[in-house]
């Protein structure tokens, strides 16, 4: 039996042949979280073409430093989150850097507080996808279908006190969002403020 805190074992072989320089090891990696990648860059940003390069950006540096990815720090899903997040930030600051020193307008303070709450939405869209199903088809009906915790219960054919208990857990995770994590990723290594 695997230690408890023993990385996935598709974690570990992805690490050590892109180590290796497997192309096709690029490639499975892109198709397993090109999507999360593009979305966190997109949320933070709020531009198609920048999360395009923070993606193009994300997958060039995996290729290129496959040892910066340490499977005993975490999922490999968590270190991609939190790079692409540190990158979208660091392009974000960038040009809205850039923006400021053109028009003169705003300041540092503005330029922080959008970085911020970026920052969260894209958190919050992390945790949402990283849910359980269960929790996750809770709050989709209770927040985009507007169903009290009875007629979730109902939908999705849950007693109402486990219909309250998704709904409560996974606001309960919704709300660490407001943390200064990056997006999906443990203290430690891969967390922390960008």
């Amino acid at each position: 039996m695997a230690k408890k805190d023993a990385p996935p074992r598709w974690d570990r072989k992805m690490q050590q042949r892109l180590a290796r320089g497997e192309a096709a090891a690029l490639g499975e990696l892109y198709d397993r979280f090109a999507s999360l990648v593009h979305g966190l860059a997109h949320r933070v940003l709020g531009d198609e073409r920048a999360a395009d390069g923070v993606t193009r950006e994300v997958f060039a540096h995996v290729w290129e430093h496959p040892d910066s990815y340490d499977p005993r720090q975490g999922p490999l899903r968590s270190w991609v989150a939190a790079l692409t997040h540190r990158l979208a930030v660091q392009r974000l600051r960038a040009t809205e850097s850039a923006a400021l020193a053109l028009d003169g307008s705003g300041g540092t303070e503005e330029l922080e507080n959008k970085v911020r709450h970026a920052s969260v939405a894209a958190r919050a869209d992390y945790i949402v996808q990283s849910m359980p199903t269960p929790l996750r088809a809770a709050l989709e009906l209770a927040y985009f279908q507007r169903r009290d915790y009875r007629q979730t219960a109902a939908d999705l054919g849950v007693t109402e006190d486990e219909a309250r208990r998704r709904l409560r857990l996974g606001l309960q995770l919704l709300s660490t969002a407001h943390d200064a994590a990056a997006p999906g990723a443990p203290p430690g290594r891969y967390g922390g403020a960008a």
